[in-house]
């Protein structure tokens, strides 16, 4: 007595087609699963056999083999409980499944013992990818039937008991296929955030490096003492980005569904702003683990990655991020696959520029030596700082400008409307591929094209500043972004200027490193 069902698991953001095969024979009592199973898919005999003795099902006392094929792929989760569970099922004889409707269906869920169907991640990946697969039909937990309703071209069947499933697939009890209002879940992800920068008093240059930040999708570094507002800017870059498109609510959507943090919502309706402690291991920001998982660098995909005390990580930790910062993927490889995970993060860092925190404080005074100093900010390789577009000193705010009144102050919607113009001239530039912060470097001789006392001035910045290739690139493309919210066709010496101002951190740290 045979049986083939078929399900599937997710591979990095991708959905791979998984073949449940069940074979009942004459033996030695005993129930094998075999095609790379982890730990939960091997314990997952003893919750199908209770499930099903909870669900008045008796089974014979035979050999059951089962197969997930292919069988050289490794498998991880509890997803495969409920199309095992109903390959016994037919394998038995007790439960007979139109050969159309089988070809058609995946089956997804975990079972309970006493047969409830449990929450599974990566639901919303594999609905992604059914189609592909030749699917027409999903059938899967109740809890994760709003997320796959997302793809419209599919059925979408949630249940919540092993029973109702039973019954819908005898024919003796319909199930209406789930549907997802998607209107309105994107009103809902336009609800205004009370977080805005009419909040931020002063701090003038940073809120214009964060609008720079925002229009081209530049990293950005703040550096600074202690309640200068570093943290308080950070979170509030969010305001003045615009609104996911419905794409970057799904992709971004499947990386937490893949980590199971989608919670109630079956969307991420607003963008990401990852902040991890800077005790976080290696992993646990770039994705890893023997069955590669996203990280914090992943779930920040279309939002902000933010990583506040920056020194503070550990050297090897931040050196990781370089590949992703250039590349927008993380890439994990193991002996058996290479998974890539998108890592599309706008990185906002913020840093004391000593250990302290009061160098260069107008109001406090700093006791740590040049030794120390040094070997604080070494913690920051040259390599990384070159992936930081905008490089910005936070100053710490005057009393006269804490207890001023200012009656209009400049919110983020304001923020916003300013560099809107310069957001829909890179999507109608680059066709929505990319913004100006990831053009690749054939484009920036096309599209960065400079007046004449502005080669002058790039010239004399790349011989004074030591700038490497990728240093002369970056200042270009944040000229870019500057001319872009200027209105400018071309690029002239006042964007440059600015761009360059913007990269101006070590000169910075040097000169304070020379007082002491």
């Amino acid at each position: 007595m045979h049986s083939k069902i078929f399900s599937a698991t997710t591979i990095g953001v991708h959905a791979q087609l998984v073949e449940v095969e069940v074979d009942i024979s004459f033996g030695l009592v005993n129930f094998y699963i075999v095609g790379l199973p982890d730990a939960a898919i091997r314990e997952s005999s003893k919750r199908i056999l209770a499930a099903l003795k909870n669900c008045g099902f008796s089974l014979p006392a035979k050999k059951i083999t089962v197969n997930l094929a292919p069988a050289d792929l490794k498998k991880e989760g509890t997803l495969f409980d409920l199309p095992i569970a109903i390959g016994i099922l037919k394998a038995m004889g007790q439960l007979q499944i139109d050969d159309d409707m089988l070809r058609d269906t995946l089956f997804l869920g975990e079972l309970s013992l006493d047969g409830s169907i449990r929450f599974i991640k990566g639901a919303l990946p594999i609905a992604y990818d059914a189609y592909k697969l030749g699917k027409k039909r999903i059938i899967l937990p109740q809890k994760n039937s709003n997320e796959a309703a997302l793809i419209r071209e599919l059925e979408i069947i949630g249940v919540s008991h092993l029973t109702e499933l039973i019954a819908y697939l005898r024919s003796e009890k319909p199930l209406a296929p789930t549907k997802c209002n998607i209107n309105t879940l994107l009103q809902d992800a336009h609800e205004q955030s009370s977080i805005d920068f009419s909040q931020v008093k002063g701090q003038s240059q940073a809120k214009r490096a964060l609008q720079i930040s925002a229009a081209g999708r530049h990293n950005i570094l703040f550096i600074g003492p202690p309640g200068s507002g570093k943290t308080m800017l950070a979170k509030r870059l969010p305001s003045i980005m615009p609104q996911m498109t419905f794409q970057e609510l799904l992709e971004t959507s499947k990386i937490y569904s893949i980590s199971g943090k989608l919670g109630s919502q079956p969307l991420v309706l607003q963008r990401p702003f990852r902040n991890p402690h800077h005790s976080i291991s290696q992993a646990g920001l770039i994705g890893g683990g023997s069955y590669p998982q996203p990280g914090e660098m992943s779930l920040s995909h279309n939002g902000i990655l933010f990583l506040d005390e920056l020194t503070e990580f550990k050297r090897d930790t931040l050196e990781a991020l370089r590949q992703p910062l250039e590349n927008k993927t993380v890439s994990i490889a193991r002996v058996h696959q290479s998974i890539s995970f998108p890592a599309s993060a706008l990185l906002v860092a913020a840093l004391n520029p000593c250990p302290c925190g009061f160098m260069g404080d107008k109001k406090r005074t700093c006791y740590c030596s040049k030794q120390q100093i040094t070997r604080y900010l070494n913690k920051l390789s040259g390599p990384l700082l070159d992936r930081v577009d905008l490089q910005i000193h936070v100053p710490s705010i005057e009393y006269e400008t804490i207890t001023s009144k200012d009656e209009n102050p400049e919110s983020s919607a304001q923020l916003f409307g300013q560099i809107e113009h310069a957001i829909t001239t890179q999507i109608e530039r680059f066709k929505g591929k990319y913004f100006n912060s990831a053009m690749p470097a054939d484009m920036v001789e096309k599209t960065c094209t400079l007046t004449d006392a502005a080669q002058t001035v790039i010239k004399q910045a790349f011989d004074k500043l030591n700038l490497s290739m990728r240093g002369y690139h970056k200042i270009l493309k944040v000229a870019r972004t500057i001319a872009d919210i200027e209105k400018s066709k071309n690029i002239d010496s006042p964007h440059l200027q600015e761009a360059i101002m913007y990269r101006s951190l070590d000169r910075y740290l040097e000169q304070q490193r020379n007082n002491y």
